[in-house]
């Protein structure tokens, strides 16, 4: 099955770049290209992408904005940022705005790549070269009306202990070391965090996590 992709990003540079290697892929299609958010936007309502991947600053409207109205549409298409390290105000706003991934654009090629694809299976791209500053500076920022533990209270214990590992970043098979449980079972957990949560994706139970008080800058 060919990954449908739309790029977004306002340097020509780098949408040609891009181009070129996912000509060189038998498995990602770029069926569009939009130089601002608002393109990106009807690109996405046009063509339904598997995948937008979108630039964050740009004139006009924003990767924020685009990215929240393109996750919002029925059926939506999934979205992967690319940002670099000084942009942390503007992820920080990314990831309530629905991305499910995030890249730096002085990243390899092929990383991209392997982040489209992890993004398109349905899972997300939490990169620790990036996560870790993203958290630190979410967690400077708390939401207006965090949740408290009290509210995960829908959850078994070891859901719990799940999430919290999904927020230290961990991927299934380490939580399922950690846990001595299987590959498997790890899995059905995060299906029913995801469930019980209303949360679209991994990115989004880290969030979670954080706002509950599971897992701090610190741990």
């Amino acid at each position: 099955m060919t990954i449908r992709v739309v790029l977004t990003d306002d340097q020509p540079l780098v949408r040609a770049a891009l181009q070129m290697v996912i000509t060189d892929t038998a498995d990602i299609e770029v069926v569009g290209e939009a130089d601002n958010g608002a393109e990106a936007v009807r690109l996405a309502a046009e063509l339904a992408p598997d995948v937008v991947v979108m630039d964050l600053r740009m004139p006009g409207m924003d990767g924020i904005e685009a990215t929240r109205l393109i996750t919002a549409a029925a059926g939506s298409a999934r979205v992967v940022v690319l940002t670099t390290f000084d942009d942390d105000d503007c992820v920080y706003g990314a990831l309530h705005a629905g991305a499910s991934g995030f890249l730096v654009k002085d990243m390899a090629l092929d990383d991209i790549l392997g982040a489209v694809r992890t993004v398109a299976a349905g899972d997300a791209l939490i990169a620790p070269s990036v996560t870790r500053r993203l958290i630190k500076e979410f967690t400077a920022r708390p939401a207006a009306t965090p949740p408290s533990r009290a509210e995960l209270g829908g959850i078994t214990e070891r859901e719990r202990e799940v999430l919290t590992l999904v927020g230290r970043g961990l991927s299934n098979a380490e939580i399922a070391d950690a846990l001595c449980i299987s590959i498997a079972t790890a899995k059905t957990y995060l299906t029913r965090l995801l469930a019980k949560l209303g949360a679209r994706d991994r990115v989004q139970l880290v969030i979670l996590a954080y706002e509950a008080g599971l897992v701090t800058a610190s741990r």
